[in-house]
């Protein structure tokens, strides 16, 4: 539908309109009318088809249409990562921008003096994430009397990071007369047990959770592992890439391939928990500036990287949850657009691959790269040790087994 048949005060109308949206996504068409009656929603999408406005036009309109003036927040929005506070923090300003409401983000990374002085001189939304929450509970500077709405997003990656803890913590200070939004890309049993607990009469919602848009042309390219950055740096020649997103297992394997690029003369930044919060903010905003044709993370930009135009998604490292491996590519083919996800498989990686197959309900296409040379011999230093093939074993071993237990 359009968002003009939507019951929305004529700031929010105006301010969507402002943003160039027209018709809602399948998420907003089920979750915004339930959401608009104080429904509370259990709402499963993948990423990218806009569950945000999903949950935040509901809660704003409410508090448009409630002219009660508090000091303390009406509404919170819990967030897994900095990187997802900070974006909804933003749209939340840009819807709220012909309103008087009153919004903040709170999250580790920055400093605290702000957001106590923002908390305490009253905000009607508060874009937090649990641990920083928690901070900001225990010094009394917020303040849960007067909530009205709960908005958990991404709640599968919260209880993976876990956060389950905080959140229980977060919700007994809130009243149980309350409006709880529970937004996930998955259902697994943890939240299914968490939303009988926390929601009353849920709105269940379900749109293609476990499938990446079909605009996504997805691809295997086996290679031997001492060859995986030379592949990655042949493909970036080769191929037409106006901005590539790669995700490496680790840290320091993110610092090791953005050292290779960076010798390879490719502009390239890397962002990964180990960043100061104003270092990750500068390397996104110059790869969505288009200054850094790649950026090289870890999954922490898995979920929550809203970036127009990135033509390449790799997986330098093959995900070790299958449902990472639909939040990666993800980031690619938004808005519409096409896009390539592109999976560096080793030897050891079969398991994983069979388990995202099996996710996913059929088989990625496996290539190779015309002109590549795959036979150049392992150089001694990048000889594992028989220790390490014994690790290797042993992790095959179990992931064999867990994989014929799925069967």
């Amino acid at each position: 539908m359009r968002f003009t048949e939507l019951d929305l005060s004529e700031p929010l109308q105006e301010a969507i309109s402002a943003l160039g949206y027209e018709k809602t996504t399948p998420i907003q068409t089920q979750a915004i009318p339930p959401g608009l009656q104080g429904r509370d929603i259990v709402g499963c999408a993948q990423t990218g088809t806009g569950k945000t406005l999903a949950f935040l036009l509901p809660a704003l309109e409410h508090l448009l249409r409630d002219q009660t003036r508090t000091r303390n927040p009406r509404v919170v929005v819990l967030e897994p990562t900095r990187e997802l506070a900070i974006q909804v923090a933003g749209e939340t300003r840009k819807l709220v921008a012909r309103t008087s409401l009153r919004s903040v983000s709170v999250y580790g990374g920055a400093g605290m003096r702000g957001q106590t002085d923002k908390l305490r001189r009253g905000v009607d939304v508060v874009v937090a994430t649990p641990g920083r929450l928690m901070d900001h509970m225990r010094r009394k500077n917020v303040n849960f009397r007067d909530l009205q709405i709960l908005v958990l997003d991404e709640a599968d990656r919260m209880l993976d990071m876990g956060f389950l803890p905080d959140i229980k913590q977060i919700i007994s200070r809130m009243p149980r007369q309350r409006q709880t939004m529970l937004f996930s890309a998955t259902i697994p049993p943890t939240i299914s047990a968490l939303a009988r607990q926390f929601q009353h009469d849920p709105v269940s919602i379900e749109i293609d959770m476990a499938h990446p848009p079909g605009i996504i042309q997805q691809a295997l390219y086996p290679v031997p592992r001492h060859l995986k950055t030379r592949l990655l740096l042949a493909m970036i020649e080769q191929m037409e890439v106006n901005s590539m997103l790669v995700f490496t297992r680790t840290k320091q394997e993110a610092d090791i391939v953005t050292r290779q690029l960076r010798q390879a003369r490719i502009a390239v930044a890397c962002i990964h928990g180990d960043f100061k919060q104003k270092d990750r903010i500068a390397a996104l905003e110059g790869f969505r500036l288009g200054k850094h044709r790649v950026l090289v993370a870890t999954n922490i930009a898995a979920r929550g990287l809203d970036v127009e135009g990135i033509s390449h998604v790799v997986n330098y490292d093959v995900p070790e949850h299958p449902e990472d491996y639909v939040h990666r590519i993800g980031r690619t083919a938004r808005a519409g657009a096409g896009g390539d996800a592109i999976t560096l498989i080793t030897p050891d990686d079969e398991g994983l691959i069979h388990r995202i197959e099996y996710l996913l309900g059929y088989k990625i296409e496996r290539k190779t790269l015309p002109g590549f040379d795959y036979d150049v011999p392992t150089p001694s230093w990048a000889k594992p040790s028989a220790k390490t093939l014994m690790r290797q074993a042993t992790k095959s071993q179990s992931l064999a087994n867990r994989w014929r237990s799925m069967c």
